[in-house]
């Protein structure tokens, strides 16, 4: 359960500071990217799907010790887990792009 909180608390820290405006350095393949290609990036939009994302995960971490050993709930969390990251890399891709 503490384990749990602790995760949680870091999954929203990092919610806020994408809120922010600050931690693009802590989104995957963003620094890799050269500056051509971080021109067609609304870093806004990707900004805010990195906090969903974030605040989502600290959702799922604080609903773990209530799920338990449950092993439908378990399969449910995860499933709904996996699709909502499957749509938060489609926008990624298509609705945080400058056009």
């Amino acid at each position: 359960m503490i384990l749990s909180i602790f995760l949680a608390v870091i999954f929203v820290a990092l919610a806020v500071i994408f809120l922010l405006g600050k931690g693009d350095g802590l989104i995957a393949g963003f620094n890799t990217l050269d500056e051509e290609k971080r021109g067609e990036i609304d870093l806004g939009r990707l900004r805010l799907l990195m906090a969903i994302i974030a605040l989502f995960s600290a959702g799922l971490c604080l609903s773990l010790p209530y799920i338990g050993n449950n092993q439908k709930l378990s399969l449910l969390a995860t499933g709904i887990f996996l699709a909502v990251c499957l749509i938060i890399v489609i926008l990624a891709n298509t609705w945080a792009k400058r056009k």
